[in-house]
């Protein structure tokens, strides 16, 4: 199977329950879902607690990934993602997530990929939080790669 073909069912799988949109810059694609949780004590006028999550998904295709791209894709996936964060009393936490499509993956990336760590918290956590997930599937040898983070993004491509 082709990289193009793995990722445009990816993509399409995004599609129910995220805002997807083409890009022809860095990636390829991105997605953002936007959640708003209230809840109530009787009636609406007496609102207990409001929060907002959202998640901003970068999807990249790459013939051959090297740790130098590797590190491009994610500081440009980092950097957009905190960028649209509107941080407010009611944010409870903005997730980035990266899907790497590639044909090949080199060795040196391969180790990066699982050491690739971001998190940001907003005013000591009280306005929220942003955290980091990069998933990368090598179609060559249909292997997976991960941070920590990532791991619960592997069942998308079973």
């Amino acid at each position: 199977m082709e990289s193009s073909a793995v990722l445009s069912k990816l993509i399409s799988s995004y599609q129910k329950y995220y805002d997807v949109k083409k890009c022809n810059e860095i990636f390829e694609s991105t997605a953002e879902f936007h959640s708003c949780n209230e809840q109530y004590f009787l009636v609406k006028a007496a609102k207990i607690s409001q929060f907002e999550s959202n998640e901003y998904v970068f999807f990249a295709q790459e013939q051959n990934l090297t740790a130098e791209k590797l590190l491009f894709l994610d500081e440009n996936a980092w950097k957009t993602g905190l960028s649209k964060v509107k941080v407010s009393s009611h944010h409870r936490n903005s997730d980035v997530t990266l899907i790497i499509v590639a044909q090949t993956i080199e060795p040196e990336a391969k180790k990066k990929i699982r050491r690739l760590r971001h998190y940001k918290s907003y005013c000591f956590s009280f306005k929220g939080w942003s955290s980091y997930k990069i998933i990368a599937y090598e179609v060559s040898t249909e292997k997976i790669f991960a941070n920590k983070a990532g791991n619960s993004l592997k069942k998308l491509f079973n």
